[in-house]
C-alpha cells in the first residue's frame, strides 16, 4: 500500500514545520513516517508488547516505503536523509511503538554510520574507494531485498560505554577475520538478516585497544552465530533483544561496514552518533502528553466519550506535563540541529544534557499521565502503561545512560582535557 494516497486522519507533527524552519524534504519524510506508524504501528504493538514478539512485519512493510534505507545516501539509492531528519523521522515512529523504533534505530545505524556520518570523516583515497565499494553491497542488500540489520553492542561490561575494548574480538586471517565474543540486550536478534557487530581486531600477541574497533556485517545464518536466552523484560518487550553468541565466525574482509580505524574516528569525533536512541524517546514523550489530553476531552478510541477537563488539578498537571515536554523538544531539537563532525565542547555537553533530558522526562510525563488520567490508564487495553513502561528502559541504555550523561557533563565542565589535579 501507498501510504502517500492513503486518506488516513493525521495526528500533528510533533515539531512543527513552520515553527521548527524544517525544510520540504524534512517535512516529507516526517510526514511518510507519522503516516506509517499511525496506519501500520499502532495497531500492532500491544499484541507484540503483551506476547514480547518481534514485529516482523512492521520491517517487511518499511521496505516498499523506502523507510529501511531512508539514511541510505540518494547516489545509492536510498532516500538520503541526514542525522536531523532522521531524528524527526524516528520520533514520529517512536509515538506510535516504542519497541519498532528503537529496533528500527538499530537498523537504520548501519547506513547512518557508514554512509552520511562516514563520509564526515578522514580516510585515504584508497580506503574511500574501497568504503564505497563494500557499503553499496549492504546498501543493496537493504533496498533490493529488504535485508534487516542489527546492531548490537552491549556487552555486560565498560566497552559499550567506551572506556575500554569491546570484548568481542576478531582475529585476522587470510581473507578476513574470525570472531568470537558475546552480545547482550541484541535487539533484533533472530529477526536480522546481518548483525552489524562491533569487535576488537586482535592478533597474535597483541593487546586489546579501542583504536582497532572493527564494524563488521556478520550475516545472520553465518556458521558459528547462535541466539541464546529468554526476553522477558518489563518494557521494550517487541524489541525481542536476546544474547548474541560468535564461536569461530568467519568473516570476509568485504563485511566491513567500515574502514580500519574510522569507527574510532567516528566516536572520538562525531559523538553525536550515541544520540540516535532518544528519538524514540522523544516520541514516548510526546504519546503520554497526547493520550492525556485526549483522554481528558473525552476522545480516546474504544472509550466513553466523558469529559474530565474541567477539574482544575487536571487542568494543572496538564499544564506541567506540556511545560516539561516543550522544554523537552527545544533542548533535544538543538541538540540534534548541532550534530556533526568536531562539534564544540558546549555542543557536546548540550548532547549529553539533551539525552538525558529526554530519557528522563520520557517517563517523568508518562508517570504524570497515568495518575492525572486515573485506573483506567493501568489498563493494557490502552497504550499508556505500555508508554509508561518503554519510557522507563531509556535511562538505563549505554553507551549514554543517565548516570553515565551526568557524569561527563560535570567531569567535563569542570575540567579540561588533559588537567589533573595533581
Amino acid at each position: 500500500m501507498n501510504l502517500a494516497t492513503t486518506d488516513l486522519d493525521q495526528d500533528a507533527p510533533i515539531f512543527a514545520p513552520d515553527a521548527f524552519r524544517l525544510n520540504d524534504f524534512q517535512v516529507e519524510l516526517i510526514d511518510k513516517a507519522r503516516r506509517f506508524g499511525k496506519a501500520k504501528l499502532a495497531p500492532r504493538a500491544a499484541q507484540h508488547d503483551r506476547d514480547a514478539t518481534f514485529p516482523i512485519e512492521n520491517f517487511r512493510d518499511m521496505h516498499p516505503e523506502g523507510l529501511l534505507a531512508i539514511c541510505i545516501p540518494k547516489e545509492d539509492g536510498g532516500l538520503g536523509a541526514d542525522f536531523q531528519t532522521y531524528c524527526l523521522a524516528a520520533a514520529e515512529l517512536g509515538r506510535y511503538d516504542g519497541a519498532t523504533a528503537l529496533s528500527w534505530n538499530m537498523h537504520v545505524c548501519s547506513t547512518l554510520w557508514s554512509g552520511p556520518l562516514a563520509d564526515d570523516l578522514e580516510m585515504s583515497a584508497e580506503d574511500r574507494k574501497a568504503h564505497a565499494r563494500r557499503r553499496s553491497q549492504h546498501y543493496d542488500r537493504i533496498l533490493k531485498r529488504g535485508a534487516i540489520y542489527a546492531q548490537p553492542f552491549s556487552e555486560g561490561g565498560a566497552a559499550a560505554a567506551g572506556t575500554v575494548a569491546f570484548g568481542t574480538e576478531a582475529r585476522p586471517v587470510e581473507g578476513g577475520f574470525i570472531v568470537n565474543g558475546k552480545k547482550i540486550f541484541a535487539s533484533l536478534s533472530g529477526a536480522a538478516d546481518y548483525y552489524g557487530v562491533l569487535c576488537t581486531e586482535r592478533a597474535e600477541g597483541e593487546a586489546a585497544s579501542r583504536r582497532n574497533t572493527l564494524y563488521l556485517g556478520i550475516p545472520a545464518d553465518a556458521k558459528g552465530v547462535s541466539v541464546v536466552g529468554d526476553w522477558d523484560p518489563l518494557g521494550m518487550r517487541g524489541t525481542v533483544s536476546r544474547t548474541l553468541l560468535f564461536k569461530d565466525v568467519f568473516v570476509p574482509e568485504d563485511a566491513m561496514l567500515m574502514p580500519r580505524g574510522v569507527y574510532f574516528q567516528a566516536a572520538t569525533r562525531w559523538p553525536h552518533m550515541f544520540l540516535t536512541l532518544s528519538p524514540t524517546y522523544m516520541g514516548l514523550a510526546q504519546a503520554a502528553y497526547d493520550f492525556t489530553v485526549a483522554y481528558l476531552r473525552g476522545e480516546v478510541p474504544g472509550t466513553p466519550p466523558v469529559k474530565r477537563r474541567m477539574y482544575p488539578t487536571k487542568q494543572i498537571a496538564v499544564a506541567e506535563m506540556r511545560v516539561t515536554l516543550e522544554q523537552t523538544k527545544a533542548i533535544w531539537f538543538q541538540a540534534i540541529s548541532e550534530a556533526r563532525a568536531n562539534p564544540t565542547k558546549d555542543q557536546v555537553l548540550r548532547a549529553y544534557a539533551a539525552q538525558y533530558t529526554v530519557m528522563e522526562n520520557a517517563n517523568a510525563i508518562a508517570v504524570k499521565a497515568i495518575r492525572t488520567c486515573g485506573g483506567q490508564a493501568m489498563l493494557k487495553s490502552l497504550p499508556l502503561e505500555r508508554i509508561y513502561r518503554d519510557s522507563r528502559c531509556g535511562s538505563l541504555m549505554l553507551p549514554w545512560t543517565a548516570e553515565i550523561c551526568l557524569d561527563r557533563i560535570g567531569r567535563e565542565a569542570l575540567y579540561e582535557p588533559g588537567e589533573t589535579d595533581e
